[in-house]
């Protein structure tokens, strides 16, 4: 049961079969998922065996040896779950594995040299992170081309203004818009910014003092990462990550609060929807639904997020797990916000006053 859970990813109510359709998110449990971190696991040992190399810091002929056996190999993820039960990370038992597969004695004292664990399960995420924010501004990108759609269709349209849920003075259904697309907007010009500050190599050694060295540059650039100062116990690359994530969905929460409203005061008409069980004459904005829930779920999540940047010492055991267990659902709840938005968009078969 613990090598299955480990290697689908976090074990989130997301991948029930009951809630994973209007819950769950294939694409980001794909790049959190135990296969997908096992390669950037063993891609970061690959990548520090050939920078020591060249360094001249472990035989060279000996790193090629090593680096021919890792490129063949297969990770048993069930075994890294059972290290990571016996040494609270997968990293010890990859290791192992790695050096026995080595073809011999001078190969296998190749791998890991002047790593720690956490080096390579930050390096690992960082590699995540790349990959998560490109799939994510696409979907952005397609919320926006949604709206805009809708305002070129209804922008000109009446609408009621309402000022704590009171009316208050006529609008257009294209300043409403405008209220929903800038946030969202900005968040789409500051992706690519959070991108390059988390994808980011941490080769920072056992107790996080390593200094940035021709080692690292080497490292970082084969892996694709930026290169600087080791992050062991700064953790704000992960809360600024945190932050985007929980502003993307809080920012479509608001979307969707609104269509509920307008849907209930007959302000939107919706194509599709949820039926009820006992009144089948309702229908239920459930998109709508989804996005207050999975804006109100990822603002919880950012208190627990800012609880791990409390890393005592030179490493914490226990901070560094709460990221585990909050930064992948944070990225789900996030990525299904936007196919949700962008499913309700393309649903809005009409916006504003119905006798306007």
């Amino acid at each position: 049961m613990l090598g299955r859970s480990w290697s689908r990813g976090p074990p989130m109510h997301n991948t029930s079969p009951l809630y994973a359709p209007l819950l769950g998110d294939a694409g980001v449990q794909a790049l959190f998922s135990g296969a997908a971190q096992a390669k950037h696991m063993v891609a970061f040992e690959r990548a520090l065996t050939a920078a020591m190399a060249r360094a001249g810091l472990v035989e060279r002929a000996a790193a090629g040896r090593a680096d021919a056996a890792l490129a063949a190999f297969r990770p048993d993820l069930a075994a890294l779950g059972a290290g990571s039960l016996a040494d609270g990370v997968p990293v010890p038992a990859l290791v192992r594995a790695l050096r026995a597969a080595a073809p011999d004695a001078e190969a296998a004292a190749a791998v890991h040299v002047g790593a720690t664990s956490q080096d390579v399960l930050d390096t690992s995420l960082a590699l995540t992170l790349d990959r998560l924010y490109p799939l994510l501004l696409a979907r952005l990108s397609d919320v926006l081309d949604a709206m805009r759609a809708l305002e070129a269709r209804d922008g000109a349209a009446a609408l009621m203004g309402r000022t704590r849920m009171q009316a208050a003075l006529p609008i257009l259904v294209g300043d409403r818009l405008a209220a929903w697309r800038a946030p969202l907007s900005d968040l789409a010009a500051e992706g690519p910014r959070r991108r390059a500050e988390s994808a980011r190599l941490q080769f920072a050694g056992p107790v996080g003092t390593r200094a940035p060295d021709q080692v690292s540059a080497d490292m970082a650039t084969a892996l694709g990462l930026g290169h600087g100062p080791g992050w062991h116990t700064d953790r704000r690359i992960l809360t600024r990550t945190g932050a985007w994530l929980s502003e993307v969905s809080g920012a479509l929460g608001k979307l969707g609060q609104d269509v509920a409203l307008m849907a209930a005061a007959g302000e939107a008409a919706l194509a599709g929807g949820g039926r009820s069980s006992a009144m089948p004459h309702k229908q239920n904005p459930v998109d709508a639904e989804v996005l207050v829930t999975l804006a109100r779920f990822n603002a919880v999540q950012i208190g627990g997020l800012h609880q791990a940047l409390v890393h005592e010492q030179e490493r914490s055991g226990a901070a560094w797990t709460l990221e585990w267990m909050i930064l992948p659902a944070m990225a789900e709840a996030s990525g299904t916000a936007l196919t949700t938005a962008a499913r309700l968009l393309g649903r809005l078969t009409r916006l504003g006053d119905a006798a306007a």
